[in-house]
């Protein structure tokens, strides 16, 4: 039998150059409707092959979708609910002109200075290799997992997941398959989350904002530029944003964000562990110190960015149209439609048309702190970073994972990746890159969560609190 020893330094010294050759193959999301690149992450199926031979004798695999990649680790037990992990082999692409800004090129995979760097180093492409190196490692061992482990690769979350995991989780469904729980990207390891704050902190996602796409419009009298009308179309618009910006949906301290804020109290020095431990009398005064920050803030109210404005095509011509596109996030607790409402009232004027470009998805429901999983996935976070605070919140981004949301009682958002505030901008951004540590403590959480089974279910808590 395979000895322990081989396995986990394989797993210290060769996941860097794994994830190195990941990042070569540019599985860049398509976007705008376009088909993805098959030859690329036709590659990428094959470099997975050629990685992890193990897992692969292993595990049942399945190519679905446009791509898409369902694995099944059978379980000893096939009558305990499947434990899901997910993951996506795409990545999104470098804005052009910007390639030479990088330290070392982004798809080139280099490593350097301690780091692995380029495109999908942090999203999405080392929780895949992480999650194979932990498989492979405990495959190499002998190790069979008391319950199924489903591993699901999409192809497609960048620009929503409707070909990848979407098609993953009509399978599943399709074959009444009920999960323990699933676990997606989203938080991770940070400092500095609040002042005063100095453990670092593992933020473990409990919900998941809504999302919404709309466009507000305005049609006027086009014409010379030399005798603009008193309201331009493109004035009109501006007022209309500017209204937008006034007026912002309200701040709304619950949920998510309530739960994050007292898990972190007592760990603050004393005004500020006061505050939070007595919310009932001090949330006004939390609130406002939330809102100073925007990403406190945005834990708070339902965000509306405009992110696209559009008008005019000379600079002595007046435009004859105006457009805005709206990015929004919606808070878990509100809706689609009754945000779209709140829109229409703040922005309450008949020239500016508003329609719907993409309806997104609905906040998700909020998973369970009290949970088998949850405690499952807490006893691995505490093992591999004993020095840290793990505390639920709220993810403000989306992910794969609400496309699995009616197949599973409880999803979580963490990756095992510790990261400054410095480094947060390289998620999507210029230098993007892994730590060789980093991803080596990652290789070791992954074999921790596998390793380790679910616990009891703890008896329910009076008044059905999750």
């Amino acid at each position: 039998m395979t000895s322990a020893r081989p396995a986990r330094a394989r797993a210290a010294t060769g996941a860097a150059e794994r994830l190195s050759q990941a990042i070569r193959v540019r599985t860049v999301s398509a976007g705008d409707g376009a088909a993805p690149a098959e030859g690329a992450f036709a590659a990428f199926r094959d470099l997975l092959v050629a990685s992890y031979p193990r897992a692969h004798e292993t595990l049942a695999r399945e190519v679905l979708g446009d791509g898409a990649l369902l694995y099944a680790w059978p379980g000893a037990e096939p009558g305990l609910e499947p434990l899901l992990l997910l993951a996506h082999q795409d990545v999104v692409p470098v804005e052009a002109g910007t390639e030479a800004d990088w330290s070392h090129p982004p798809f080139a995979g280099e490593v350097a200075g301690g780091f692995v760097w380029g495109r999908g180093a942090l999203d999405d492409k080392a929780a895949v290799v992480a999650i194979f190196e932990a498989i492979e490692s405990l495959v190499a061992e002998g190790f069979a997992p008391r319950r199924t482990v489903l591993v699901a690769l999409g192809t497609d979350e960048e620009v929503g997941g409707a070909g990848g995991a979407a098609a993953i989780a009509r399978t599943l469904r399709a074959r009444g398959v009920r999960l323990a729980y699933a676990l997606d990207e989203g938080l991770l390891v940070t400092e500095g989350i609040l002042p005063g704050l100095a453990a670092p902190v593992a933020l473990v996602g409990i919900a998941e904002k809504g999302m919404l796409t709309l466009e507000l419009s305005v049609r006027a009298a086009g014409g010379h530029a030399s005798m603009p009308p008193r309201r331009t179309a493109a004035g009109i618009l501006a007022l209309a944003l500017a209204r937008l910006e006034r007026r912002p949906l309200p701040a709304r301290l619950r949920g998510a964000g309530r739960a994050m804020l007292e898990a972190l109290a007592p760990h603050l020095p004393g005004p500020a562990r006061l505050a939070l431990a007595n919310l009932w009398a001090f949330e006004p005064l939390v609130r406002a110190a939330l809102e100073r920050r925007p990403e406190t803030a945005a834990l708070l109210r339902t965000t509306v960015a405009p992110t696209l404005l559009q008008a005019g095509v000379k600079e002595n011509v007046l435009p004859a149209t105006a457009r805005a596109v709206l990015n929004v996030r919606v808070l878990p607790g509100e809706s689609l439609a009754g945000v779209r409402r709140r829109i229409e009232e703040v922005v309450r004027d008949a020239r500016v048309s508003l329609r719907v470009l993409e309806q997104g998805s609905e906040p998700s429901a909020t998973s369970s702190v009290r949970s088998p999983g949850w405690r499952h996935l807490e006893g691995a976070i505490r093992a591999c970073f004993p020095e840290v605070v793990v505390a639920p919140s709220l993810v403000l981004a989306a992910a794969d994972s609400r496309h699995f949301r009616d197949l599973a009682g409880d999803v979580y958002h963490f990756r095992p990746w510790q990261l400054r505030a410095p480094d947060l901008p390289r998620i999507h951004g210029t230098d993007e890159r892994i730590g060789v540590a980093d991803l080596d403590r990652g290789v070791a959480f992954f074999r921790r969560l596998l390793r380790e089974e679910l616990p009891a279910a703890p008896p329910p808590a009076s008044g059905g609190a999750r």
